[in-house]
């Protein structure tokens, strides 16, 4: 099967199988979705939305956290993984918001990457989920999942996977794609037993194919 197929079928099927996705992240504001992408790195969606809303009481906006001190962020935030490099993370992004920013979230990718905790894989989410940007954020669900099916082909970073999907995926449907994946990673193409009988993507995986030789 060419590649171009494989999207196509790809494309058609998530159409109908989940023609609404979006991050189960809970957020209101750009802010507030920049605080849960950060503290969900490494971490379960579940988990964040579970520390947000006390969070977002105590600090509602980048002004309030700039004025926080690491110790008082990383006690709001310690049952998430990596606290301490989260809790640094969170002020340097919050004073560099206010410095830079005037306190409003940067919707280019660039200059979001300028922001303490913000990789490139952050800077995609948000850029695509708060500003419909066409862009493709790779965690380690869409790198996995787009590799199994044959989405990518010998990609060695999540970068060169980000190529392949941004060149095969129509520019409107990237936001959307990047979901389709996460979302199929979480529940149905896990790491370590992936549930393929549940799968209706089996018809195109090149994981698949190569398990029932």
């Amino acid at each position: 099967m060419q590649k171009k197929e494989r999207f196509e079928k790809l494309i058609s099927y998530f159409e109908k199988k989940m023609p609404v996705a979006e991050t189960e992240l809970n957020y209101a504001t750009p802010y507030e979705l920049a605080v849960a992408v950060i503290l969900s790195a490494q971490c379960t969606d579940k988990r964040v939305n579970i520390i947000t809303p006390g969070f977002f009481n105590v600090y509602p906006d980048a002004y309030k956290l700039s004025e926080a001190t690491v110790e008082d962020i990383y006690e709001l935030i310690k049952s998430c993984s990596y606290p301490n490099n989260k809790a640094k993370h969170l002020s340097g992004m919050a004073k560099m918001m206010v410095k830079d920013f005037k306190g409003v979230v940067p919707d280019d990718i660039n200059e979001l990457q300028k922001l303490p905790g913000v990789g490139r894989k952050t800077a995609n989410v948000i850029a695509s989920v708060i500003y419909n940007q066409p862009a493709m954020a790779v965690d380690t669900h869409v790198f996995r999942v787009s590799a199994r099916i044959g989405l990518s082909t010998n990609a060695k970073t999540p970068l060169d996977t980000e190529k392949q999907l941004v060149k095969y995926f129509p520019e409107e449907l990237l936001h959307k794609a990047h979901h389709w994946l996460i979302l199929h990673g979480r529940y149905v193409c896990i790491a370590r037993k992936p549930k393929c009988t549940d799968c209706g993507l089996t018809d195109i995986c090149k994981y698949y194919s190569t398990k029932k030789e």
